[in-house]
């Protein structure tokens, strides 16, 4: 047998499978010094990674965090899916307007119905403002940005929203008052900082309103032009002390495009 005359085409035959495997693993694995598993192309697909957001929510008088939190399942929108939501409750102490019978209270409340005009323990306010800053301190702490943490609150929580993004130093996303009243007289306003007065604010107020006039929420806007802030204030006819859907769906397309996005 002439085993020169077989040993080119064995070589051909060698030469081609090599090949054809190298070509089949090339197509498994384009780019052999990446893992699949682990490369960022496929992890950085086309959109916008959204970044860490804290949504803090105030009860009313009264009222508790817990029982606020369905409130959280009516903001679907996909930039809310990295959202911290937070409802805490306020402690229980003796109420003015409530006889001095003792209640979940931020800050005592010496009249009601709440008018433009009702006198206000500023001092109890001050102390609820103080809680306030150590969980947005807590957060910032975290690692969330002061541009992507959001103040909300209700009534009495929506009165100290306010006195705590106009007192606290820095830029927040903004704050959001429902139903609420300014606890606070203007000389506080000296007591702002520049950046707290970037913060955005909404203020939603339903017009026939019996606990906390309607009167009350319209002396928002002016006492916050007197601080140099700007602020939208919606009314909403036919709604009492209460909270409505409506409101909740403007503030989620309120909030969604203040929220910033990681780079």
């Amino acid at each position: 047998m002439n085993f020169t005359l077989l040993a080119k085409p064995i070589l051909v035959l060698i030469l081609s499978c090599t090949i054809t495997i190298c070509f089949i693993f090339l197509q498994s694995n384009p780019n052999p010094n990446i893992n699949p598993k682990s490369s960022s192309l496929v992890n950085n697909t086309n959109y916008t990674m959204a970044a860490r957001s804290f949504i803090l929510w105030l009860h009313g008088l009264g009222d508790s965090g817990p029982a606020n939190e369905p409130i959280k399942s009516l903001f679907t929108s996909p930039q809310f899916k990295n959202t911290k939501w937070s409802f805490p409750s306020a402690p229980s102490s003796p109420v003015t307007c409530n006889y001095g019978h003792v209640m979940p209270s931020w800050f005592d409340l010496l009249e009601i119905p709440v008018t433009a005009h009702s006198p206000r323990d500023e001092s109890s306010v001050l102390k609820a403002v103080q809680k306030v800053h150590s969980m947005i301190d807590k957060e910032l702490a975290a690692g969330t940005d002061p541009s992507n943490v959001f103040v909300c609150g209700f009534s009495q929580g929506g009165a100290l929203t306010l006195a705590s993004v106009l007192l606290y130093p820095k830029t927040l996303g903004g704050g959001a008052i429902f139903s609420g009243w300014v606890p606070l007289n203007s000389s506080f306003i000296e007591r702002m900082t520049p950046e707290a007065k970037k913060t955005p604010i909404l203020w939603s107020h339903g017009i026939v309103d019996k606990t906390v006039l309607f009167e009350a929420g319209q002396a928002g806007p002016p006492f916050l032009e007197q601080a140099g802030m700007s602020c939208e204030f919606k009314a909403y006819p036919g709604l009492g002390h209460s909270i409505s859907n409506e409101e909740l769906r403007y503030l989620e397309s309120w909030i969604k495009p203040r929220m910033k996005s990681s780079s």
